[in-house]
């Protein structure tokens, strides 16, 4: 019986199909078939590459969120952020970059900025503590490009020194501002210049005399460098007459700009004429309009504010829109003051 039972099964394995193939061969064909069509799969992703081995003096920050050093509050992170000691560092940092085939710029205090939510796939080098020398020498000021302006405004007004006491209203570095000819109240830093260290992409330093460096309102032609030190030219005046202005200074803008709210500072250039870019946008009926978390500011509409859940996507598009209807309603095209990188 056991015999009789194998038979058939050994029948069935062996019989043919309708096409006259063997039904274990045409199902090994099936097989194959969609083995062939099944998709190939994926290699794992590279893994990120190693910690920089290069030895800072400073700190090198991996991964680290920008909007804690940005005055808007909002960026994502940096590839490596280099907080240097030194100009040393600042040459290693540009190393880093070059060696990893990375981009770079360089952040000060983060005012006139605008970090995109993705961030910054590169090396940012912030100016701050280690680069911010003070030194009087008769009526000239050395100062460090990592030196906060305001306080190059308060320190110049204590010894005695008038030139730059209307600066401390600039929320920036002293190496942004010479960069990009920074000035408020009717002054600026093209006014005071004398000389300029700057340290080029190959981390070569050299001095640039005032006749060399060509600024224009908020721009000068100092090309693809980082400031290192400046030069200020000032004059002698009694100091308790500088506080007395810086002091009527303080209150007009506490009491006419958003100072306590995250923002860049000034979004749009003045387009000249008789009426600056925070004019037309009032009169374009804008104060007070939203989008997200950013509002063009009620209380002085070339700032536009993050009211606590901005993200950068939601100032674009309220830069955009401001842009667009000034444009529309006023017939001016407004420029950027405010830098956007990511």
């Amino acid at each position: 019986m056991a015999r009789k039972n194998q038979h058939p099964k050994t029948a069935a394995r062996g019989r043919k199909a309708p096409d006259g193939k063997p039904r274990a061969a045409r199902e090994g064909v099936a097989k194959a078939k969609t083995a062939a069509k099944a998709p190939p799969k994926r290699a794992p992703a590279p893994p990120p590459p190693p910690a920089p081995k290069v030895k800072f003096r400073g700190r090198v920050l991996e991964n680290e969120p920008l909007a804690r050093y940005t005055t808007y509050r909002i960026g994502g992170p940096a590839r490596y952020l280099v907080l240097p000691a030194d100009a040393e560092d600042v040459v290693k940092a540009l190393d880093l970059a070059q060696g990893r085939g990375l981009p770079w710029f360089v952040l000060g205090l983060g005012s006139n900025l605008l970090v995109k939510d993705t961030g910054f796939p590169g090396v940012v080098i912030r100016c701050g503590k280690g680069l911010d020398r003070f030194e009087m020498k008769g009526a000239t000021a050395i100062v460090g490009a990592g030196l906060p302006t305001p306080l190059l405004a308060r320190r110049t007004a204590e010894a005695g020194f008038a030139g730059v006491e209307r600066f401390i209203g600039v929320p920036g570095t002293v190496g942004g501002g010479v960069y990009m000819n920074a000035g408020c109240h009717g002054a600026e830093f093209a006014e005071v210049v004398t000389e300029v260290t700057v340290m080029d992409a190959k981390g070569k330093v050299k001095q640039l005399p005032r006749k060399q460096i060509s600024y224009k309102y908020r721009s000068s032609n100092l090309g693809i460098v980082i400031v290192l030190e400046a030069k200020l030219a000032l004059i002698e005046e009694p100091p308790a007459k500088l506080k007395e202005l810086q002091g009527k200074l303080l209150r007009w803008r506490k009491a006419g700009t958003p100072f306590d709210q995250p923002c860049c500072g000034s979004v749009f250039k003045n387009p000249g004429g008789p009426r600056t870019a925070g004019a037309l946008i009032d009169e374009a009926g804008l104060k007070g309009f939203t989008i997200g978390g950013a509002q063009v500011s009620s209380l002085h509409a070339n700032y536009i504010v993050n009211t606590g859940t901005a993200t950068a996507n939601d100032v674009l598009k309220l830069i955009e829109h401001v842009r667009k209807t000034v444009a529309k309603k006023m017939g001016v095209e407004l420029e950027l003051e405010a830098k956007v990188v990511g």
